[in-house]
C-alpha cells in the first residue's frame, strides 16, 4: 500500500522486480502484467479495436436502410450470405444484434470501467497498485474467451446471434426460431457471461482499492469525481451483474438440456417439434433489465466523473457543488435499480405497476439536472481554455441534455407505448451513449494521454477531429427523432415495404452518408493517437496545470506510480485559490505560511 514510508516502499518494489536476479520478461511486463497501468492500456487498445468492428457493423445497418437490397461494396461479400453481396433479412438482424453487443459489452463498459478505471484509480487516490493485482490481471484475460466466442460466432452455421442485444425468448431460446438461433446464439450467451465475470472481478477490486488504499489525508470527500463515479459504478456492477449471469446460465440450459425457465408449454417455431416448457418469457425480460438498466448508468457514470474533472481543470474554477455532485451520482445509481420495468411498458404489465415505474423513472431527471446545472455553474465565469479535452467535455454536456430530455418523454407510459418500437428510442439511446459517452471517452483519451504515454497529442488535429465528429454525429442521430415521430420501425430490414415510410428513404440516405463520413473522420484520431505515442512532444508531470494527484506522478508513471509518498492536504478542485500565486493548488502541496504535520490516514 502507498501508506508505507517511501524508502521501504521503494525497497519493496525493487525486491519484487529484481529479487531473483533477473529482469522481468516481456510476457510478465506487457502481456500477463500485474501492473494496473499496463492492464488499463490493454483494455484501451482492445476496446479501440472492437470499436472499429462495431462501427463496420453499424455501416452495414445504415447501408440496408438507405439502399435496401442493393449490393454493399466490400463488406457485403463478407457479412452477406445472399448472392451478389446483398444483405438478406436474417443478416440484417444479425448486424443490428452484433453491433449493439459489441459496442455495449466490448467497447463502452470495458473502456470506461476497464481502461480508465484501471489506469486512474490507484493514481488518483495515491496507491501503488490495485488491492488484488492478480485478480486485476484475470479481469482482463477473462474478456478474451468472450472476444473469441463472439468473433467465432460470425463463422458458424447460421451466423451470429440474431435475437437482438436483449436476447428475448422465445426467439433466443428456441434453436429453430431463426438461422442465428443455433450455435451463434449459444456462443453469444457464453461470451456475455464471460464479460460479466470479468466485470465482477474488476468491481470487487475497485471497491476494495478505493476504500482501503487511499493515501494519507485522502478522505472520501477529497476524492475527485472520477473516483466517486468509478466507485459507484463498481457497486452497481457488484449487485446487478450476478442477476444477468444467472439468467444467462438459465437460458443456456433452456437451449442445451431442455429446461423451461423461459419457454411456455408447447412453444415451437418453423414447424419444429413443440418444446416442453412451463416457464415465462417475461421472466427473462425482468432479469435482463434488472441488470441492463443499471448497465446504462455503468456506461455513463464514469463519463460524468471524468467530464467533471476536465471541466473544472479547463474552466480554472473549483467544481460547482462538489457534495451535491457526489450525492446526485449516488441518487442516479440508486434509482437505476428500481426503474427496469420502463423497458417493458409494452409487455402488458399491470397499469398500477407501470405507473410506479413511470414516476420513479421521471425522478431520475432530478439528480441528472443537478449534475447538468452544476457543470454549467462550473463553467460560468471561468477562464475557459478551449483545449481538445474541454471541447469534448462541453459536447458531452450538451449531448447528454438532448438525450436526457428525450428520456423524460419516454418515461411516460402512454408516450412510450407509441414510440417504443420506433427510431425515437434509437435516437435517445445513441444520444446518451454515443454522442454522450463517446464524447467523454475521446476527451478523456486526449486529457490523460500525456500521463499514459509521456507525450502530448496534437491539439490542432484534435480540434479538427472534434468539430467534424460533432457535426457528423448530430447529422446521423438527430434525424432519428424525426423518423421516430413518424413511427418509422426499428429492427425491420425493409420498412419501405409499407407505403407510409417510403418518403423517408432520402432522409435515411442522408444519415447513412454522414455515418460513412463519421467513421472516416476517425482516421484523424487513429493517426494522431499512434503518431503521438512515438513522436508527440514530451509532456512533463503536469502539462495541464491540474490539481489531481495523478499529475504529481511521473509521465508515464513507473512501477509503484509515485517517486515520493503522497500526502493529501485538500480536495482536487482548488483552482484560483487566494493562498497561492498561480491558479492551481495541487493536493500534495502543503499549506503555505505554516508548518503543518502530515494528516492521519
Amino acid at each position: 500500500m502507498s501508506t508505507v514510508p517511501y524508502d521501504h516502499q521503494h525497497e519493496a518494489h525493487g525486491h519484487a522486480a529484481h529479487g531473483h536476479g533477473h529482469s522481468p520478461s516481456f510476457l510478465s511486463t506487457y502481456v500477463f502484467s500485474l501492473d494496473h497501468k499496463i492492464i488499463g492500456l490493454q483494455f484501451l487498445f482492445s476496446t479501440l479495436i472492437w470499436f472499429i468492428v462495431g462501427g463496420m457493423l453499424a455501416l452495414g445497418v445504415r447501408w440496408q436502410l438507405a439502399w435496401p437490397w442493393s449490393p454493399m461494396p466490400i463488406i457485403g461479400n463478407l457479412v452477406g450470405h445472399a448472392e451478389g453481396g446483398q444483405i438478406p433479412p436474417e443478416t440484417y438482424t444479425m448486424l443490428v444484434t452484433m453491433h449493439a453487443t459489441v459496442m455495449i459489452f466490448f467497447v463502452i463498459i470495458p473502456v470506461l470501467a476497464g481502461a480508465f478505471g484501471n489506469f486512474l484509480i490507484p493514481l488518483m487516490i495515491g496507491a501503488d497498485d490495485m488491492a488484488f493485482p492478480t485478480l486485476n490481471m484475470l479481469s482482463y484475460w477473462f474478456m478474451w474467451p468472450a472476444f473469441m466466442v463472439i468473433g467465432a460466432s460470425f463463422f458458424v452455421e447460421g451466423g451470429a446471434a440474431q435475437s437482438g442485444w436483449t436476447s428475448y425468448p422465445p426467439l433466443s431460446a428456441l434453436t429453430t426460431a431463426a438461422p442465428g438461433s443455433g450455435t451463434g446464439q449459444t456462443l453469444w450467451l457464453i461470451g456475455v457471461t464471460f464479460v460479466g465475470v470479468s466485470s465482477m472481478m474488476g468491481s470487487v477490486n475497485y471497491m476494495t482499492t478505493i476504500i482501503q488504499m487511499r493515501a494519507p489525508g485522502m478522505t472520501m470527500f477529497r476524492l475527485p469525481m472520477t473516483i466517486w463515479a468509478m466507485f459507484i459504478t463498481a457497486t452497481l456492477q457488484a449487485f446487478a451483474l450476478p442477476v444477468l449471469t444467472a439468467a444467462g446460465f438459465m437460458q443456456v440450459t433452456d437451449r442445451l438440456i431442455g429446461t423451461g425457465f423461459f419457454l411456455a408449454d408447447g412453444a415451437t417455431a418453423n414447424n419444429a417439434a413443440a418444446q416442453a416448457g412451463g416457464g415465462q418469457p417475461l421472466l427473462w425480460q425482468h432479469l435482463f433489465w434488472f441488470y441492463s438498466h443499471p448497465a446504462v448508468y455503468i456506461m455513463i457514470l464514469p463519463a460524468m466523473g471524468m467530464v467533471s474533472d476536465m471541466l473544472s481543470c479547463f474552466s480554472r474554477k473549483p467544481l460547482f457543488g462538489y457534495k451535491p455532485m457526489v450525492y446526485s451520482i449516488a441518487g442516479i445509481a440508486g434509482l437505476g435499480f428500481i426503474v427496469w420495468g420502463h423497458h417493458m411498458f409494452v409487455s402488458g404489465m399491470n397499469p398500477a405497476l407501470g405507473l410506479t415505474f413511470m414516476v420513479s423513472t421521471m425522478m431520475i431527471a432530478l439528480p441528472s439536472a443537478i449534475k447538468t446545472f452544476n457543470w454549467l455553474g462550473t463553467m460560468w465565469g471561468g477562464k475557459i481554455q478551449f483545449t481538445t479535452p474541454m471541447l469534448f467535455s462541453i459536447a458531452f454536456v450538451s449531448m447528454f441534455i438532448i438525450g436526457g430530455l428525450s428520456g423524460i418523454f419516454m418515461a411516460a407510459t402512454p408516450v412510450d407505448i407509441f414510440i417504443h418500437d420506433t427510431y425515437y428510442i434509437v435516437a435517445h439511446f445513441h444520444y446518451v451513449l454515443f454522442t454522450g459517452t463517446a464524447m467523454a471517452v475521446l476527451g478523456a483519451i486526449y486529457f490523460w494521454f500525456p500521463k499514459m504515454f509521456g507525450r502530448m497529442m496534437n491539439d490542432s488535429w484534435g480540434k479538427v477531429h472534434f468539430f467534424l465528429t460533432f457535426v457528423l454525429m448530430n447529422c446521423v442521430f438527430f434525424p432519428m427523432h424525426i423518423l421516430g415521430m413518424r413511427g418509422f420501425p426499428r429492427r425491420l430490414a425493409d420498412p419501405y415495404h409499407y407505403d407510409t415510410f417510403r418518403d423517408l428513404m432520402p432522409l435515411n440516405q442522408f444519415m447513412s452518408w454522414c455515418a460513412f463520413m463519421l467513421v472516416g473522420v476517425q482516421i484523424i484520431f487513429v493517426i494522431n493517437f499512434f503518431w503521438s505515442i512515438f513522436f508527440g512532444p514530451r509532456a512533463g508531470r503536469n502539462p495541464w496545470h491540474a490539481n489531481g494527484l495523478e499529475w504529481q506522478a511521473p509521465s508515464p508513471p513507473g512501477h509503484g506510480n509515485f517517486d515520493f509518498q503522497p500526502v493529501i492536504y485538500r480536495g482536487p478542485y482548488e483552482y484560483g485559490s487566494p493562498e497561492v500565486d498561480v491558479d492551481y493548488y495541487p493536493q500534495t502541496q502543503p499549506p503555505t505560511g505554516r508548518d503543518v504535520p502530515p494528516p492521519k490516514h
